[in-house]
């Protein structure tokens, strides 16, 4: 899936603040072998890196544009690799940070990969996720009743991702039957407030929107964005709009 690192960090301030909230609940350990998965262009593990500068970090990202922006960042101890979560998973390799800011929503199947992911924590490591709550947020919402509608159904050849972002008790409780301890689990509005229509279609346009877009072409694209931004205004009609976002922040230290 393409991604263009330029749209994604048009938001960079917002999507950042949720970052620095869950890097406040880590613990600094001397030598800590520590992976960020799904890192993006690196800046983020990059300051992780900076500010646990006794920690030993790896940056992973499935995107190769992504990634081509995190060459200039590598130190003696922050280095990148290109690779999926499921990659690094079956690699069984154990960390005493597993680190991930907004990317596990891209992965299926959360019950069984949170809970094969806590396997790799070693003894006293930590896990620190967050994702947002996709099924709980308005822009998602308003995308996934879309594309289940004519002619978006047969244009998009029926495909449609469902989130599988789960509830955060169900959350809990894997974090819990994991073993992990000193639990930090919580559901916070981070909101954006947009002055115009177009800023909401573009803070979603740099991720949820984009496996849709690359499905289709010409008119077929044009109408999609044009009907979607219209839902948009229906659903926020009041100028400027304020985005409830919501977001799960998720820690646990392995007892």
């Amino acid at each position: 899936m393409p991604w263009n690192p330029e749209i994604y960090n048009k938001f960079k301030n917002i999507r950042y603040q949720p970052f620095y909230d869950l890097a406040d609940f880590i613990e600094p350990v001397s030598g800590m072998k520590a992976i960020d998965l799904g890192c993006g262009t690196g800046e983020q593990t990059a300051i992780l890196a900076d500010k646990f500068a006794e920690a030993n970090f790896l940056g992973v990202d499935s995107s190769a544009e992504m990634l081509e922006q995190s060459k200039s960042l590598e130190t003696d101890n922050l280095h990148f690799r290109k690779a999926t979560t499921e990659e690094t998973l079956k690699s069984g390799e154990k960390w005493d940070l597993i680190f991930s800011n907004a990317a596990l929503q891209w992965s299926n199947n959360h019950e069984t990969l949170f809970t094969e992911l806590i396997k790799l924590v070693n003894p006293k490591g930590q896990f620190a996720v967050q994702m947002p709550v996709q099924p709980e947020n308005k822009l998602n919402i308003i995308l996934a009743e879309l594309v289940d509608e004519e002619p978006f159904k047969s244009y998009l050849k029926g495909y449609k991702r469902d989130s599988p972002v789960l509830s955060i008790d169900e959350y809990a409780q894997i974090l819990f039957d994991g073993g992990l301890e000193d639990l930090k689990i919580q559901q916070k509005v981070y909101p954006i407030i947009a002055n115009d229509h177009e800023t909401l279609y573009n803070f979603i346009s740099g991720s949820a929107l984009i496996p849709y877009i690359e499905r289709l072409d010409g008119d077929e694209k044009a109408l999609f964005i044009n009907t979607y931004k219209k839902r948009i205004a229906l659903h926020f009609p009041k100028l400027p709009a304020i985005y409830s976002f919501k977001r799960l922040l998720l820690y646990g230290r392995e007892g």
